[in-house]
């Protein structure tokens, strides 16, 4: 399928060290990511789009996400840029539902921590469904490609 993405790349300049919980949810997404993913770039100006697979590389630049997109031989597609603006809210509870989640599975019974990982889905969810909406009309994503990249936009904002 050439609507994918093959490669994903985290620019980690000025980011903090992750902690080994958001590095563990980073290395999940990334590989979850690679194996199946929907990406397309679509037409703009009636320009033609070179097709996929893509590589894809993430950054935070200025306050900005930054997507830079090339093809699979590295050669250039584009770079777009989404404000962090409409993600701050759901990107802070998503550190807070997630912190909790991970104290649970540390001392809490099944049914406590499944309560809070429902909790955690629908945030997930909501985060995904904020990317998409950004991303129309610069990128095509479906439900799971938006929830994993969503995931690495926390990344991306941790510390």
């Amino acid at each position: 399928m050439t609507n994918r993405i093959c490669h994903i790349e985290i620019d980690e300049a000025g980011l903090a060290r992750p902690t080994p919980d958001i590095e563990q949810e980073r290395k999940v997404a990334i590989f979850d990511l690679l194996e199946e993913n929907a990406f397309a770039i679509p037409l703009r100006d009636g320009r033609v789009v070179p097709p996929g697979p893509y590589r894809l590389r993430l950054a935070i630049r200025e306050g900005r996400l930054v997507f830079t997109i090339a093809c699979e031989d590295e050669s250039p597609v584009g770079e777009f840029h989404l404000s962090l603006g409409p993600f701050r809210q759901v990107v802070k509870d998503y550190f807070q539902i997630c912190e909790s989640y991970f104290d649970a599975v540390k001392r809490l019974p099944p049914s406590q921590i499944e309560a809070i990982d429902m909790a955690r889905r629908g945030i997930h969810n909501e985060g995904a469904a904020v990317l998409q909406e950004r991303l129309e009309g610069k990128a095509e994503v479906d439900r799971d490609t938006a929830r994993r990249l969503f995931t690495l936009i926390c990344v991306l904002h941790w510390g």
